[in-house]
C-alpha cells in the first residue's frame, strides 16, 4: 500500500479568519469574523517562526512533532488513528477505478504550441497571476530551464500525465523547494506560466500539470464535460477531483525519487478553483505535500446539499446533472440529483471525504485556505464545521502558525492579486530556508 496514505503522524492545525492587508499575515476582519472565528483565536502574533517539516516518515527528523509525541494523549492517538483509516479508505476508493496500475515511468514530451482551452472565448491575460512577486533577473528567459515530460500513472490514454517544469539553470546543482500549480476548470498547465516563472525566479522548482480531461489530455472543447457524463453513466472513472488526485500522488512519487534538484521535504501545492480542490485532496491523501494553499476551492459539499446552496457549484458542470436528472425521472435538478451524482462520480465527496474530515487530515502541515467572502461556490458558512474541528485539532497540537483561512471581502468566485500574493508569502515563509 502506498506509504503516502499510510502515514498517520498528523497532529492538527490552527485557524484564523483574515482580511486584505498589504502586510502579511493579514489582519482579522471584524465584520465577518463572527461567522467563522467565534470559537477560534481572533488574532495571531504578527510573525511566525520558520519551522522544519521533515517529519513525514519515521526515517525523517521530526523537529516540530517530537514534543507532542512524548506526551500524546489517548484522544490524540485516537484522532491519528482516524486519519490513518481515512487515508486508507480514500486510497481504496482511488484504486477502485484505475484502468490498471503500472510502475511509474517517464517519457519525453515537447512544448505545447497551442494549448487547448475548453471555453468559447479563451482568456489571454490574468492580472492576478501577473501580480505574483518575481525576482528581477537580467536576461531571465535565457536563464530559465523548461522541461516537458509525461508520467505514466496508470494504463490507458488518461494515464499519461503531462508535466511542465520551470527552474533556473544556474541552480541545477542545488536542492530547492518545489511548488505544484493546478489550473482551474477548462484551462491547462500553460495558462499558469506567469506563476511558474515568478516562482522559478525566486529559486523554486515550479511544476504544473494538465488535470484529467484538460489540456493535452483533451481532444475538443467538450472533453471534460463528456467525461463527467460518462462517469455518471458507467461509473468506471472519477474525472471530478479523484482521478487527478491519483495523478498527484504519482507526481509526488516522481518528485521524491527521480528529481535530484528537489528537496523532498519542501514540496508545496496550490491551485485555483478546481485546482484548489485538487490541491486540498492531494494534500489530504499524501503527506509529502508539505505546504498547502488551495485558492477558492475549499467548501462543504454536504453542507451545500443540506442548506440548498449547491447551485453555484453544480452549474459549473451542469451537463452531467442534467443527464442524471433525465435518468432519474426528475423534472429539474434537485438535492437528490446532486447527491446521487456526487456519490457516483466522486464516491464519498459529500460524506466521509468532505472537508470536515479531509481538511483536518492535512495537519500539522502549513495550510492556507484563501476564499472570497462572497463566493457562492465556496460559502463561508459551509466551512463552519471544518473550522470548528480544525480549531479543536489546532489547540491540541499547539500549532498556532500552521493554519489560516483568508476571506477577501467583497470577492466572489475569483482569484485576485491579493490572494496570489498571500499564497506567495505563505510558501516563502514555510519553504524557503
Amino acid at each position: 500500500m502506498h506509504r503516502s496514505l499510510l502515514n498517520a503522524h498528523q497532529p492538527p492545525m490552527s485557524f484564523t479568519l483574515t482580511s486584505r492587508n498589504s502586510n502579511s499575515p493579514s489582519t482579522v476582519l471584524s465584520h465577518v469574523a463572527h461567522i467563522m472565528a467565534h470559537t477560534c483565536p481572533r488574532s495571531l502574533p504578527t510573525s511566525a517562526p520558520k519551522l522544519s517539516y521533515k517529519y513525514r516518515s519515521s526515517s525523517q527528523t521530526r523537529s516540530v512533532s517530537d514534543s507532542t509525541e512524548t506526551a500524546m494523549s489517548p484522544a490524540m492517538e485516537e484522532a491519528l488513528d482516524d486519519v490513518q483509516k481515512l487515508r486508507d479508505e480514500f486510497l481504496k476508493v482511488l484504486r477502485s477505478r484505475r484502468s490498471g496500475e503500472v510502475p511509474l515511468s517517464v517519457e519525453p514530451a515537447k512544448p505545447v504550441a497551442h494549448p487547448l482551452f475548453q471555453e468559447a472565448s479563451p482568456p489571454t491575460f490574468s492580472e492576478a497571476m501577473n501580480a505574483c512577486p518575481k525576482a528581477n533577473i537580467p536576461n531571465f528567459k535565457d536563464k530559465l530551464h523548461e522541461e516537458n515530460l509525461y508520467l505514466i500513472t496508470e494504463e490507458g490514454e488518461q494515464g499519461r500525465l503531462p508535466v511542465w517544469i520551470l527552474s533556473m539553470k544556474e541552480n541545477n546543482t542545488q536542492k530547492r523547494p518545489a511548488v505544484v500549480f493546478l489550473h482551474s476548470t477548462n484551462k491547462n498547465k500553460e495558462w499558469l506560466r506567469p506563476l511558474l516563472e515568478a516562482y522559478a525566479s525566486r529559486g523554486y522548482v515550479a511544476i504544473a500539470i494538465d488535470s484529467r480531461y484538460h489540456g493535452e489530455r483533451a481532444s475538443n472543447i467538450s472533453t471534460y464535460q463528456d467525461a463527467l457524463i460518462s462517469s455518471w453513466e458507467k461509473g468506471d472513472t472519477m474525472p471530478f477531483l479523484f482521478d487527478t488526485t491519483w495523478d498527484l500522488i504519482k507526481l509526488a512519487d516522481y518528485l521524491t525519487t527521480q528529481r535530484e534538484d528537489v528537496d523532498h521535504s519542501r514540496i508545496g501545492i496550490t491551485g485555483e478553483s478546481l485546482g484548489g480542490m485538487h490541491a486540498w485532496f492531494a494534500a489530504a491523501a499524501d503527506t509529502r505535500y508539505a505546504v498547502v494553499v488551495p485558492i477558492i476551492g475549499v467548501q462543504g459539499f454536504r453542507w451545500a446539499i443540506d442548506n440548498d446552496k449547491w447551485q453555484a457549484r453544480v452549474y459549473t458542470i451542469k451537463p452531467v446533472f442534467e443527464a442524471a436528472q433525465i435518468d432519474l425521472g426528475k423534472t429539474s435538478i434537485d438535492k437528490e440529483v446532486v447527491e446521487k451524482v456526487w456519490d457516483r462520480i466522486a464516491p464519498g465527496l459529500a460524506s466521509k471525504f468532505d472537508s470536515p474530515y479531509t481538511i483536518p487530515a492535512i495537519a500539522p502541515r502549513p495550510l492556507l485556505i484563501v476564499n472570497g467572502a462572497e463566493d457562492p461556490r465556496c460559502p463561508l458558512a459551509g466551512l463552519e464545521i471544518p473550522k470548528s474541528r480544525a480549531c479543536k485539532a489546532y489547540e491540541d497540537a499547539q500549532s498556532i502558525h500552521n493554519f489560516k483561512l483568508i476571506a477577501e471581502p467583497g470577492i466572489g468566485h475569483q482569484m485576485t492579486a491579493f490572494m496570489v500574493k498571500e499564497a506567495s508569502y505563505w510558501f516563502d515563509q514555510f519553504l524557503m530556508p
